[in-house]
């Protein structure tokens, strides 16, 4: 059994969050390098996250999805070119990103733990909730966490949802831990677990690719809002003071364009149509 930690984030601690971030990325002068010495980011992230990452149909060992054709847009005008692979689960991403055997890890959210090994960049590319999921047929009453209490979860291992829930979750409730959400929506199903624990865009790109969109429900309110961020890990060999300015400024330029939005919908569209 795996108990999670997770948070609902008030938009003032987001404010908070995000000061810290930025001191933080200011001072760590880790290798001030130019950019030609990085010509190629070792890209990975969390395989289980359509539309903004899954692996590719014509190649596993590589991620598809709205967040490598936006990282894509991002780099290369800076003379940087991405190799966005799946190097396995997320519990792996997070271990590798940890060791600096990737350069970045494309979509993170903020936790302490995090905090010690990787660089994160601002603006967050975006915000996510993440919604309780449950068999229609199964809804019970939610209306905030403790609602949870005595019930059988899952969602995949080492996720988290913000420090606060993840701290309530590992006193209060029991959550299993499984590599695949697939897993956790059959066990729901079948009436082996209550819930499952996944954002909400995930959730409805997974149970579109299912053919289960009519079986689950997403109940109100999200337990968390948390931003998601591009991060850099303190041991990449790519990881620069130049590089992450840089990176920052192409990033808050295309987040204003609203273009990984754009990206969302074309991918979204893509990936239902893979699984037909």
């Amino acid at each position: 059994m795996l108990k999670i930690r997770c948070n609902r984030v008030s938009s003032k601690a987001h404010k908070s969050w995000y000061a810290l971030l930025f001191l933080l990325c200011a001072s760590f002068g880790l290798r001030a390098a130019p950019l030609s010495e990085c010509s190629t980011l070792r890209v990975s992230g969390n395989p289980e996250y359509p539309p903004l990452l899954w692996p590719s149909v014509a190649s596993p060992d590589l991620l598809n999805g709205a967040v490598p054709q936006f990282l894509r847009e991002l780099v290369e005008p800076l003379g940087i070119k991405v190799n966005v692979r799946n190097i396995g689960s997320w519990a792996r991403v997070q271990r590798l990103a940890e060791l600096g055997e990737i350069d970045l890890v494309a979509g993170a959210f903020i936790t302490a733990e995090r905090l010690g090994y990787l660089d994160y960049i601002l603006p967050p590319m975006m915000h996510l909730d993440t919604n309780v999921w449950v068999p229609r047929r199964r809804m019970f009453e939610y209306r905030h966490w403790p609602d949870l209490e005595g019930k059988q979860g899952s969602t995949l291992i080492d996720n988290s949802f913000g420090e606060r829930f993840d701290s309530f979750a590992a006193d209060h409730l029991d959550i299993l831990g499984v590599r695949s959400i697939h897993q956790s929506y059959l066990m729901a199903d079948i009436g082996r677990i209550d819930y499952v624990l996944y954002e909400l865009l995930q959730g409805r790109a997974k149970l579109a690719r299912y053919g289960m969109s009519n079986d689950f429900v997403a109940l109100e309110p999200p337990v968390s809002r948390e931003g998601l961020f591009f991060a850099f890990p303190k041991l990449s060999r790519c990881n620069s003071k130049a590089l992450r300015e840089a990176f920052a400024a192409r990033l808050l330029e295309l987040t204003e364009q609203g273009r990984l939005e754009e990206l969302i919908e074309e991918y979204l569209i893509r990936y239902t149509e893979e699984g037909r």
